[in-house]
């Protein structure tokens, strides 16, 4: 008999996991619980459509592996659904000479990362490739690409038995399989396998109580004029900060021709935060009550007080992306949604840096995606064969 499985979140991992599921164990049954209408609202939805290339990563782990591979896994998928898929690349571009010995660490990243075309310029050439940008030194990555995601996770989607409006507020494993159980009316769907991709919420359904907890980082954004739009040809970036797994505030093109300027990092007031007004007491106090958070807090309030400084005022937050692009006024942006960054946070207050997948049960019945940041998005059909993967081990 076909083994049966349930995938818990339709975001673009859970989706792009269902599918290769369906794909390795024809004739199974997999099904995708979802507690939203619709598939793909919130991570998927709500971050910088970028195709990510590999720079960052450090060689030899998850994300640098799999970004890799996601990469052309998603650039087939698109070219056979006909969704648009653009490699306008990205500029990384160190400001001064303090951030060059940064932005050499970086380029040794990406070469040993075998990142496509990347190549070092000067002055003079990273206004070649962005006129608008300035800085003493640059990397160009011109095969880092553009997306539809939430586009990509509705032709998923497509493809699949996807069961919305179903709230899981727990999963449990019994003999050699596993049960998934609903809020309110307590209705349980039951499998031989489980694999959890809650984003968000996979602290809260994780079954052994143990590791990272969820935190909420909040990206804002602000989106160009279309006089600015049409000066932007692609991605502009700053040389990260090694501390943080977020990539500073940036300009990014969409596909529709747009460009926004963000997402900046401030502690979400909500699992879901996306408004500033978006408050959630209860999560809140749960959060107050893991010892990581605090230690976090402890390690990076200079770091968190810098954001917020740049969310409460958009003076200040043009001002800091000014330098990337002169000229650039509050005049010339207008408010963007924003996106919620579900990052783990280990009990030593550590960020949790990498993608981190779990398994737990007698016999590994249940898998949990415990981090899932960028590039889960680039990584995602690739994270879904490295998942299948551990179930054929």
């Amino acid at each position: 008999m076909q083994p049966g499985f349930v995938v818990v979140g339709a975001g673009i991992v859970g989706l792009a996991t269902a599918r290769e599921l369906a794909h390795r164990f024809p004739g199974a049954r997999v099904t995708v619980l979802e507690r939203e209408p619709e598939v793909g609202l919130h991570q998927t939805s709500h971050n910088s459509g970028v195709v990510h290339a590999g720079l960052y990563y450090p060689p030899g782990s998850l994300k640098a592996k799999l970004c890799t591979r996601g990469r052309e896994l998603l650039q087939r998928f698109c070219a056979d659904h006909a969704i648009p898929y653009i490699e306008c690349g990205k500029l990384v571009v160190a400001l001064d000479r303090s951030e060059t010995e940064r932005l050499d660490a970086l380029e040794a990243r990406a070469r040993a990362n075998r990142v496509p075309g990347l190549c070092r310029l000067d002055r003079a050439g990273l206004q070649g490739v962005e006129p608008a940008a300035t800085g003493v030194a640059a990397l160009h990555s011109p095969h880092t690409a553009i997306t539809d995601f939430p586009r990509i996770a509705r032709a998923l989607a497509a493809e699949l038995d996807v069961r919305t409006g179903f709230d899981a507020v727990a999963v449990e494993a019994y003999g050699r399989g596993a049960v998934v159980r609903a809020a309110g009316t307590g209705e349980e769907v039951a499998a031989d396998r489980v694999i959890l991709c809650a984003g968000l919420r996979s602290d809260l359904l994780a079954p052994d109580g143990a590791g990272p907890a969820i935190v909420a980082f909040r990206g804002e954004y602000w989106k160009l004029a279309p006089v600015w739009a049409e000066r932007v040809r692609g991605l502009i970036y700053p040389v990260p900060d090694p501390r943080y797994p977020f990539l500073g505030v940036h300009f990014t093109r969409r596909v529709d021709g747009s460009v926004d300027v963000g997402p900046n990092a401030v502690l979400g007031l909500a699992r879901e935060g996306y408004r500033r007004t978006d408050v959630d007491l209860r999560w809140l106090a749960g959060l107050a009550r893991q010892p990581g958070f605090w230690r976090m807090a402890r390690s990076h309030w200079r770091a968190g007080a810098h954001e917020m400084v740049g969310s409460v005022s958009k003076r200040v937050y043009v001002r800091r992306a000014a330098r990337l692009v002169p000229g650039l006024a509050p005049a010339d942006v207008t408010r963007a949604p924003a996106g919620v960054r579900a990052q783990a946070v280990d009990p030593d207050g550590s960020l949790v840096d990498d993608f981190r997948i779990t398994r737990a049960g007698t016999s590994g019945q249940i898998v949990a995606v415990r981090n899932a940041p960028s590039p889960a998005a680039t990584s995602s059909l690739a994270i879904a064969a490295y998942i299948c993967d551990q179930l054929d081990a």
